[in-house]
């Protein structure tokens, strides 16, 4: 028999989910949980599911294995900490809590229970960051120097109506003025997640909003007291390496994530129109590595299942996501973003924001150290079973 999922929250996000978590082959059942029950039955009746509920409380008195959170960021630690001590597996969207407190009871309630928790980083999936894992483990990196990543998402880019039709509710102004380093797990989880290395000190700068007008969020009276609406951050990493950091907010960009790794044998740059790896005596173009129908591409591909979409958004990372929780369930398998991981995508952010709020002093970054030891080959293993019934 396959595993039950509840799907805690039926916004944009969540529902982009439902198919894939009912198609995974080791998946029997999907049940669906949101407050706003015009939008349960509407996503319910748009994939075909049978059982909903409004209540949350109900689906951890279920009998469902595993609980896919998709709720408002601030939620994430609390409602997945109540489903680890109701005896459920977890997935989180990003980020797995809003402070450094809720992180360290987070990372207890995974140690206390015993149960699978995994965060769901989409970087961490996308095509350069796992060839960037590839390479950098055959050693073709050689001593990683320096890295940089960033994610830039001006407010204008959509962040407005997220957070006025989906998120906030009438004091949505309040919550949504949040450090943009509180929000690092895009930037940080593209580096971390190719070399393995955590933040241990950071010195980081923060550059207030200059916007003044009804729009503002960024402003002494929000629920965080932060008028910063970009920060940069520099890290020294556990492998000696450098690391910097964007989080950006307001600028004047399209929007992107984006990784760039330096090391002494070999580097790895994400250009404007494209991505190059270099060495000292040739510049090569990875464009076509990335590209539908490639070798590499199909190489990568094969570990999914037939019944999940290849494509999608963030680069296609959707169907890695389920594959990997739905295989650390069934298989009973430390997931590669677990609990200890997910720790190092965010901590160093939220560390990275308080030394912004002192002139950017250098200040120490907790961890909560490695975890048990992930079985990395096991979900590059095809998943077969049954196909999702009772949905």
């Amino acid at each position: 028999m396959g595993i039950r999922i509840g799907i805690l929250g039926t916004g944009a996000m969540g529902d982009g989910f439902v198919p894939a978590f009912a198609a995974h082959p080791l998946v029997d059942q999907v049940v669906l949980c949101d407050l706003d029950e015009r939008r349960l039955a509407a996503s319910a009746a748009r994939h075909g599911i049978v059982r909903t509920t409004t209540s949350y409380d109900a689906l951890l008195d279920s009998d469902v294995d595993a609980i896919a959170i998709f709720t408002q960021h601030w939620m994430h630690a609390p409602q997945a900490i109540r489903a680890l001590d109701a005896g459920k597996d977890v997935y989180s969207a990003v980020p797995a809590a809003a402070d450094l407190d809720e992180t360290t009871a987070l990372v207890r309630a995974v140690e206390r229970s015993g149960r699978i928790y995994m965060m769901g980083e989409t970087s961490a999936y996308y095509p350069e960051a796992i060839l960037c894992r590839e390479r950098f483990a055959r050693g073709e990196f050689g001593h990683l120097v320096y890295a940089e990543a960033e994610y830039l998402h001006d407010w204008d880019h959509g962040l407005y109506q997220v957070w006025e039709r989906r998120c906030g509710g009438p004091g949505w102004r309040a919550q949504a003025g949040d450090p943009p380093m509180h929000y690092p797990t895009h930037s940080i989880g593209m580096v971390v997640s190719v070399t393995g290395a955590h933040a241990v000190a950071v010195s980081c700068v923060g550059v207030d909003d200059t916007r003044r007008e009804d729009r503002d969020i960024y402003r002494d009276d929000n629920h965080w007291g932060n008028r910063c609406s970009n920060q940069t951050a520099l890290f020294r990493m556990s492998d000696g390496s450098a690391m910097r950091i964007n989080e950006m907010r307001r600028i004047g960009h399209p929007s992107t994530e984006r990784m760039t790794l330096y090391g002494t044998e070999a580097c790895f740059e994400r250009v404007s129109d494209g991505f190059l790896w270099t060495r000292k005596d040739r510049v090569e173009r990875l464009d076509a590595s990335f590209a539908p129908g490639h070798p590499d591409v199909a190489r990568r591909q094969a570990r999914l299942p037939a019944s999940l979409s290849r494509g999608g958004e963030h680069s296609g990372s959707h169907a890695y996501l389920v594959d990997d929780f739905a295989k650390a369930c069934a298989w009973r398998l430390q997931p590669p973003v677990n609990v200890w991981q997910a720790a190092r995508y965010l901590v160093p952010g939220l560390i990275a924001h308080r030394s912004s709020q002192r002139a950017g002093a250098m200040l120490e970054i907790p961890d909560f150290g490695s975890g048990p030891q992930v079985d990395h080959a096991a979900f590059e293993t095809p998943a077969s079973g049954p196909a999702a019934v009772g949905r």
